[in-house]
């Protein structure tokens, strides 16, 4: 079977007889309403694609809707509760940059892009918009699932280890991060809305103030992979969070970078 860009070969795996039942899913956005299996909304201009990620994912006991473009997506949109977007930035007429941010506008579903390997400036944009994760064309489905499952358990507050229970409050530099119910209060109390992305960056680094992370160190916390030697995508998010936290990326004082090292979290931290 072709792989998702038609030039090499794939073998999908088969679902095995017995599947566990998919995890819920809480949806980040709307209402608090659960349902039964994770609703794909994948988004490409390519049938062969879309075809071949309807059947994989619906095999992994996913529920899945398919777009051809843009204008077919916002069509698709009110009709279905969707848990998480696959979006390929290379659509016709509206792009998948633009279809990005008015997904944005309708709430903080988690984005999963597919690019081209040498659209480096398109994705940088897409984390930007807020955008969970990318995987670059050519790609292996299975890659793929893994990076959907891991967008999902980040978005449903989950982890694959055990950890300790989240403390109700924590407190640095006036502001407020409450793990329990996931949101950011600014110093005057009012909250700040963080993306999937943004909020788990910035729990990594609370949990460790003071400490130098680098860009490996970090990426693999957040994805539990490697950052590649061109993968921006830990800056671009460490700006983002930056703008949301009001500190200056110019000379910032609260998320330090360190030449050659990483960035730090420079603040006293109090939990409880």
């Amino acid at each position: 079977m072709p792989n998702c860009n038609g030039t090499q070969q794939a073998t999908l795996p088969q679902r095995p007889a017995t599947m566990p039942r998919p995890k819920t899913v809480r949806r980040r956005y709307g209402t608090a309403t659960m349902e039964p299996q994770p609703h794909i909304l994948v988004v490409d201009d390519d049938r062969e694609i879309r075809d071949l990620l309807s059947k994989f994912l619906e095999r992994q006991g996913m529920r899945v809707s398919a777009a051809r473009d843009a204008k077919e997506a916002r069509k698709l949109w009110p009709l279905g509760r969707y848990h998480l977007v696959v979006l390929d930035l290379m659509l016709p007429g509206e792009s998948g940059l633009d279809l990005a941010k008015w997904l944005r506008t309708q709430g903080e579903v988690p984005i999963v892009m597919l690019t081209a390997m040498s659209e480096e400036t398109d994705r940088i944009v897409g984390l930007e918009l807020g955008a969970d994760d990318y995987l670059g064309k050519p790609f292996n489905p299975r890659e793929l699932l893994a990076r959907i499952r891991a967008v999902l358990r980040r978005a449903n507050g989950e982890s694959g280890t055990a950890k300790e229970p989240p403390a109700k409050a924590i407190r640095f530099s006036g502001w407020t991060l409450e793990p329990t119910r996931r949101r950011l209060l600014n110093p005057d109390g009012a909250e700040v809305p963080l993306t999937g992305g943004e909020y788990e960056l910035l729990q990594v680094l609370v949990e460790r103030p003071n400490r130098v992370l680098t860009r490996d160190m970090l990426m693999d916390l957040l994805r539990g992979r490697q950052a590649g030697p061109f993968d921006r995508a830990i800056d671009v998010a460490v700006s983002r969070l930056r703008r949301k936290l009001e500190d200056d990326g110019r000379n910032p004082s609260l998320i330090k970078t360190v030449r050659g090292g990483g960035y730090v979290l420079a603040a006293t931290v109090e939990k409880g």
